[in-house]
């Protein structure tokens, strides 16, 4: 990426741009579809019949029928309604920490907004069971090394199930991204979503899938996340990479879901979705995706890219896990490997000292302390070389005490005044104490920022 200035930035965490910024190839789509005609989709044309063709042949066959949307919420919210629609019921299970974006009905289902600031707390027909994360969640790995965590975390969704029963309602859907990303990078426990199927379906309700931000062979050997967990969905949800940056996205499901949705007598119909030019696009993405091999390049570099990581954590106590699979990775920050305490405002310093080099990352999750990498698919190894030297450094200036000053605390200089017009009294405080309190100040200046934010 370039600034304004020409100045270079590596960026590690764009999954929009996802075949690279401004591919030429995928830009020259839009232009020619753009330059012929773009129209809303109530007037048929082939790019829509071509797309919804192409993408329907990366899924499993019975997910055959395709809605095609603006944006991944669109497409999650149009998910809600397919699954209401079919079930003719209205409560949504869904995972804590989870994000599903940014309209109403969706929120409603996203605990990572409605459970923090501004939002309006957990709806009466939402039940939310615990993150299926066995390094920081309900149940560790360090705490179960025998037991089967996938399905002791999907006995969660049992319950949930039991419990709304016990209320006298009726579970419409499960919806949980493949992988959950604003979570904390996390990957879940073999047989989970198997498990979590089984028990949804086995109470009448389905099952969404939300790739967003995790599909689009993001993963490196498959096409979509939900095939690491060897499971079929009922509805998928796409986003984000699908127009690699264009406004496109879409809902894939059975025939038999479909058939419900249009027996409930609404008309379903979306002016932009599916038009000429974001179906040329897309089809577009998905041929260089193929023609260059990005599937087996992710699995490559992001094999790479946790070997180099990894090897950091014997110099690095601060790191406590690496994750990841394809270009789809997190660290876990933490103060003690033991306690697993989470090292925000660390986490917080290195995603602005990394920024000083131009590289862009950020961190995410419950305690705001995963570094995130989740760059576009071109990323390569020289990439990721240049990457980790600079996280190297990073962790070491940590260690070493050395840190970047927030202005607030560079102007706390002897003679310098309070916000209140007070004299500032310097400080006699040990480089432990001192190192404690600027992290804090960097931790707390930059809370506000959501985990899909980033500013050059």
């Amino acid at each position: 990426m370039y600034d304004e200035n020409g100045q270079q930035y590596l960026d590690c965490i764009n999954n929009v741009a996802h075949v690279g910024h401004c591919h030429p190839e995928v830009v020259k789509a839009g232009v020619k579809q753009m330059q012929l005609l773009n129209t809303n989709s109530r007037f048929l044309h082939d790019n829509l019949v071509l797309l919804a063709q192409n993408l329907t042949s990366t899924f499993p066959d019975q997910l055959s029928v395709c809605y095609f949307v603006n944006s991944g919420s669109e497409a999650n919210d149009l998910a809600l309604r397919l699954a209401r629609a079919h079930t003719r019921r209205r409560d949504i299970i869904t995972l804590e920490h989870a994000y599903h974006g940014v309209v109403t009905s969706v929120i409603e289902v996203s605990p990572y907004k409605f459970g923090g600031r501004g939002g309006l707390g957990k709806p009466e027909h939402v039940h939310v069971v615990p993150c299926p994360d066995v390094y920081r969640g309900k149940y560790r790995d360090s705490d179960h090394p025998t037991e089967d965590l996938g399905r002791k975390y999907a006995d969660a969704v049992r319950d949930a199930v039991s419990e709304a029963r016990s209320q006298g309602r009726q579970v419409a859907a499960f919806i949980a991204e493949s992988l959950q990303s604003c979570g904390g990078q996390v990957f879940y426990p073999a047989g989970y979503l198997r498990s979590a199927y089984e028990y949804v379906r086995a109470a009448g309700g389905v099952c969404i899938a939300d790739e967003v931000q995790v599909g689009y062979g993001r993963v490196g050997k498959h096409w979509w996340a939900f095939q690491l967990q060897d499971v079929i969905p009922d509805i998928v949800t796409l986003g984000k990479p699908m127009g690699n940056g264009h406004p496109v996205s879409a809902v894939v499901t059975t025939a038999e879901i479909s058939r419900s949705f249009a027996s409930s007598g609404m008309e379903y119909f979306s002016t932009f979705g599916g038009n000429p030019v974001s179906c040329a696009i897309a089809l577009s993405v998905l041929e260089v995706i193929e023609k260059e091999g990005l599937r087996e390049k992710a699995s490559i570099v992001g094999n790479y890219m946790l070997n180099s990581l990894k090897k950091l954590m014997d110099r690095h106590e601060l790191i406590g896990d690496v994750r990841g699979v394809g270009l789809f990775v997190g660290v876990d920050l933490v103060r003690d490997r033991l306690t697993r305490e989470p090292a925000t405002a660390e986490a917080t310093h290195i995603v602005n000292r990394l920024k000083e080099d131009r590289i862009l990352i950020s961190s995410d999750g419950p305690h705001r302390n995963v570094l995130k990498f989740k760059p576009p698919m071109v990323f390569g190894t020289d990439n990721v070389d240049r990457l980790v030297q600079a996280l190297d450094e990073a962790l070491s200036e940590l260690s070493a005490g050395e840190l970047i000053l927030t202005n607030q605390s560079q102007n706390r200089s002897k003679g310098s005044m309070e916000p209140d017009g007070t004299a500032a009294v310097e400080e006699e405080s040990s480089p432990e104490v001192e190192k404690a309190r600027i992290l804090d100040q960097s931790a707390s200046s930059h809370s506000s920022t959501s985990g899909d934010d980033v500013a050059l």
